[in-house]
């Protein structure tokens, strides 16, 4: 079955607002800095309830089981619904997404702020996965049509900035508002951007012209929502269960069954939610590639990270968020100054390459410190190599593949990248944090020392095997 919908493609170069207004420069970076405000939240929110979780725990009387699902339950709904919001943002209307998407992250964190049960808890941040969902690639998208040619690479690397310091920053900024205010102003904290967002968005934003009529194919939609969601559930309970677990292998298998029923779907579709013949580009197969690969080496870092400083190293949770300082400067610096630079210079194949190989080594350093030589030694360096290879490797992935599709499907692009790179960062996760308990580091409720080098060399493994991935495209010209 399918639904006509209206499609709408989005201008950012002279396309005004509803009056009709030629951009102007100032209106673009007006723009910019609401897109990347928006993609920092988002960031944020998937690390800074991390620090947290203790006294969620503590003050709602919750079991382990239940308290994990305040983070899975995020990024389930976040996870499994890009891929599809990417491409309704391309036949809906960008900014209408973005706006949309503001508005629930919104009423998620005040749920979720406010709730005083587990079920409240959980519910509200289903909301706020659902509207991050919808916000992100509509965001990205809208950031790729208003800054074409030489100015994207600049306004890429800003993004990136503001994903490198929103994940970092999450871990820093968490533990702060903890130890200061309790738990709930963790998520309040982003309340007063996405408020900024939705009135500004109708201000600084393209609105779009109206475009042909597109048929929405909710078939592929369904299987590929549900082949995401049941590998992603799959993969967070790998930790907790064990790669043989019934509950795991069912869902290993779901996501399986259901990708051959996607496939089959997009093939026979009129109007398909993912065009197969997309991937008849050796370069988008391939960058879907690293950014799952990608992903795990990245994203699960700051999740071990935050552990390591706490479990490891004992530190309270506002010292962990004030040890990942460093990390959140570094990566917003590099971002912002020599990211562009390299990018126009080496083109971001080479670029992500580069990144991925520094990550390895910064894997490298925190698997293999000794612990007793304190934060400066131990982790510190280890950290700064962690942030540049993340900031040199993020974004210039998500070009590749956005510069693989034509700027009819930059909405798809956005939301293939970033459902991509959520997959990773949850096998990810749950693949080190089980490495690390089967290395005999696992100490009751945490992971020991060895357990910790164990997941970390993995990480680096895992870096370097995509960086050899990444060589096979590093030759294209930018």
């Amino acid at each position: 079955m399918t639904t006509t919908l209206t499609s709408t493609t989005d201008t950012g170069t002279s396309t005004g607002t509803g009056t009709g207004t030629v951009d102007t420069a100032a209106r673009r970076g007006a723009a910019l800095a609401l897109l990347v405000s928006a993609q920092f939240v988002v960031m944020l929110d998937t690390s800074i309830v991390n620090v947290a979780l203790p006294s969620i725990q503590a003050d709602l009387g919750l079991r382990p089981t239940a308290i994990t699902w305040v983070v899975n339950a995020y990024v389930l709904a976040f996870g499994g619904l890009l891929l599809l919001s990417g491409r309704a943002a391309d036949l809906l209307g960008r900014r209408r997404m973005f706006v949309g998407g503001s508005v629930l992250f919104a009423v998620g964190t005040l749920l979720a702020a406010s709730a005083d049960t587990a079920a409240q808890l959980v519910g509200g941040r289903v909301v706020q996965g659902i509207g991050a969902a919808a916000l992100s690639p509509a965001a990205m998208s809208l950031l790729l049509l208003t800054f074409p040619g030489p100015a994207r690479a600049r306004a890429m690397s800003i993004w990136g900035a503001a994903s490198a310091l929103g994940g970092a920053a999450g871990v820093m900024t968490g533990g702060l508002l903890v130890g200061t205010f309790g738990w709930s102003s963790v998520f309040l904290v982003t309340v007063p951007v996405s408020a900024a967002a939705v009135v500004l968005a109708g201000r600084v934003l393209p609105e779009g012209m109206g475009g042909t009529r597109r048929r929405f194919d909710w078939p592929g939609a369904a299987a590929i929502t549900g082949a995401v969601v049941a590998l992603v559930h799959g993969a967070l309970g790998i930790a907790d269960r064990g790669w043989t677990s019934p509950t795991v292998v069912a869902a290993l298998v779901a996501s399986a069954a259901l990708l051959a029923v996607f496939v089959t779907v997009e093939r026979r579709a009129a109007a398909p939610l993912l065009p197969l013949e997309l991937f008849r580009s050796r370069t988008l197969g391939t960058g879907v590639g690293l950014a799952v690969l990608g992903g795990a080496a990245r994203a699960s870092t700051f999740v071990l990270v935050a552990l390591y400083l706490q479990q490891a190293l004992a530190m309270a949770p506002r010292e962990a968020g004030l040890a990942m300082v460093p990390t959140s400067l570094t990566g917003f610096a590099f971002s912002l100054t020599l990211l562009p630079r390299i990018v126009r210079v080496i083109g971001p194949q080479r670029s992500l390459v580069t990144g991925l190989v520094v990550l390895a080594a910064g894997h490298l350093w925190l698997a293999n410190a000794p612990t007793a030589s304190g934060y400066a030694t131990a982790v510190l360096p280890g950290l700064l190599l962690v942030a540049v290879g993340v900031a040199l490797s993020f974004t210039p992935t998500t070009m590749v593949i956005a510069g693989a599709v034509p700027d009819t499907h930059t909405g798809l692009a956005s939301g293939l990248a970033g459902s991509a790179t959520q997959v990773g960062a949850a096998l990810g996760t749950a693949a080190f944090t089980a490495i690390g308990i089967s290395a005999g580091g696992h100490l009751g409720d945490t992971l020991g020392a060895s357990g910790f080098s164990a997941a970390f060399t993995a990480a680096a493994a895992v870096a370097l095997a995509t960086a050899a991935l990444g060589t096979s495209i590093a030759r294209t010209r930018h």
